[in-house]
C-alpha cells in the first residue's frame, strides 16, 4: 500500500503564520496612530457648547444690572454721569448676591471645582468641573465710531476657559442711556 504524497496536504507554515501576524500588527499600529489624536478632540466640542452655555448665562446675568451704583433703578430721567453724580468703576459689594450694577462683576475669577453659583447662589460646581471664567468690565466709549461720550459704555468681557484649553469669549456693550 502506498503512502499519500505531502504535496498535496493544507495548511499554513510556522513562517506565513509570523509574517501574517506581523503584517497585522504593522498595519493596526498605523491604524490607530492616525485615529489616537482624533479621541482626544472628540470632547472639545462638547466642552464648547458647555463654555458657550456658561458665558451665555453669566453674561445675561450682568447685563441684567444696572449701569453704575449711582444709576437710577426706577427708569427716572437722571442717569450716572449727569446732575453731579459721578460714575465709578469698580466693585462695590462683596457678595455676588449682592451685586447690582456691572462693574461689580469686573475682576471677577471663578472656578468649577470650588465656587461656581448661578444667579439664585445655588451651586453648578458639579455640571462644570474645572471649568474657569474670568470678568472684565471697562469703559469703552471709544470703541464706537464716532466715540461716545465718556462714561457712557461700558465694556463686558467674558473669558470662559474649559478643561480642554483654549478661551472662548463673550464681549456686550452696557449703555448708559
Amino acid at each position: 500500500m502506498l503512502k499519500p504524497s505531502l504535496k498535496y496536504s493544507r495548511g499554513v507554515t510556522l513562517i506565513e503564520l509570523i509574517v501574517g501576524i506581523v503584517v497585522l500588527a504593522i498595519s493596526l499600529s498605523i491604524i490607530t496612530s492616525v485615529l489616537g489624536p482624533l479621541f482626544i478632540k472628540s470632547a472639545d466640542p462638547w466642552h464648547q457648547v458647555r463654555a458657550a452655555e456658561l458665558g451665555h448665562s453669566l453674561m445675561n446675568e450682568i447685563l441684567g444690572k444696572s449701569f453704575d451704583e449711582n444709576s437710577s433703578r426706577s427708569g427716572s430721567l437722571v442717569r450716572c454721569g449727569e446732575s453731579g453724580i459721578s460714575c465709578l468703576l469698580g466693585r462695590e459689594e462683596a457678595d455676588r448676591t449682592l451685586y447690582d450694577d456691572v462693574d461689580d462683576f469686573n475682576g471677577m475669577g471663578i472656578t468649577g471645582d470650588l465656587v461656581l453659583r448661578n444667579i439664585l447662589n445655588e451651586s453648578i460646581a458639579a455640571r462644570y468641573r474645572s471649568y474657569r471664567v474670568e470678568v472684565a468690565v471697562a469703559y469703552a466709549a471709544d470703541d464706537f465710531t464716532p466715540a461716545l461720550p465718556a462714561n457712557t459704555v461700558k465694556k463686558i468681557t467674558i473669558t470662559v476657559i474649559p478643561p480642554s484649553g483654549g478661551d472662548i469669549r463673550f464681549v456686550a456693550y452696557k449703555g448708559n442711556w
